[in-house]
């Protein structure tokens, strides 16, 4: 049977205004949390203009009011949206519009964290996950060698994911530092890569995520998205479809239903407007 054209899949329509990503409308669906007119949804579903849109009793709203965002996430802050747990990101910013964090970077790292209410650049940019660069300075408890390098530049093994890394760029700056670019999102990535070969990770800084730098903004601090910024991560992810990558791919599916949960469950540029917390 055919959908009336003026649908829209429930979980688009969700993200579209902003209440959450694509990813985390599909949770609230599947928890049977989202009513349309009354009537609770399941995965699938499609709305209709006009229809009457809940989540938990709260009707979502359309959002003229886009936000993008780049922080300089402190460590110990949790990339959440869920304000019951202490330290969660978005009571750290606290911005007035309803926004949520794409893609997540762990309690103990610091660095370059994008936010926005747009569910619909943060799907595609979480679609692209396995083809766009993060770039990071990892400090580590002892010098880096070069057949360090050379093995973390080739593919490490991270046997508890079931997956060898996919190649990537690896540079040492100093005895103690160097800098890695990543085009996965695997879970602790960095940390599972140099624990691999019994390196711990002292710090780790994400400095840049595709186009958007972290530049000189300071830890704690937010601001804007500059036009040129937006436009370029725009023009990268246009080709990015609503298709997950396991779908295209059955082998990769593994790997895919970790994307960007880089640097996630540890216990273990600039330019546009600027903030700065109290």
């Amino acid at each position: 049977m055919a959908n009336h054209p003026d649908s829209t899949r429930l979980n688009k329509a969700i993200s579209d205004s902003g209440y959450c990503s694509r990813r985390q409308a599909d949770t609230l669906i599947e928890q049977g949390r989202v009513t349309i007119n009354g009537e609770v949804k399941t995965l699938g579903d499609r709305a209709m203009p006009g229809d009457v849109i809940k989540v938990d009793g709260e009707l979502i709203t359309s959002n003229d009011n886009l936000v993008y965002i780049a922080l300089n996430k402190p460590v110990g802050i949790t990339c959440t949206t869920d304000q019951r747990i202490e330290g969660n990101v978005v009571d750290f910013i606290g911005h007035k519009e309803r926004i949520f964090h794409v893609g997540r970077l762990d309690k103990p790292s610091e660095g370059l964290l994008l936010m926005t209410n747009d569910g619909d650049i943060v799907n595609k940019i979480l679609r692209a996950g396995n083809s766009h660069e993060k770039e990071y300075i990892v400090k580590v408890d002892r010098p880096v060698t070069d057949d360090f390098i050379h093995k973390m530049s080739n593919g490490v093994p991270l046997h508890e994911l079931e997956v060898t890394t996919k190649k990537c760029k690896v540079e040492r700056i100093s005895r103690f530092v160097f800098r890695i670019i990543l085009v996965q999102g695997l879970n602790r990535q960095i940390r599972r890569m140099c624990d691999y070969f019994e390196y711990d990770v002292v710090e780790l800084k994400r400095i840049r995520i595709m186009n958007v730098e972290l530049g000189d903004l300071p830890v704690g601090e937010w601001r804007d998205l500059t036009t040129e910024e937006l436009d370029g991560l725009k023009q990268a992810v246009s080709q990015s479809n609503n298709t997950p990558a396991a779908l295209k791919n059955p082998e990769s599916e593994k790997t895919t239903n970790r994307r960007d949960s880089n640097e996630r469950s540890a216990g273990r540029s600039t330019g546009g407007r600027r903030r700065r917390r109290d």
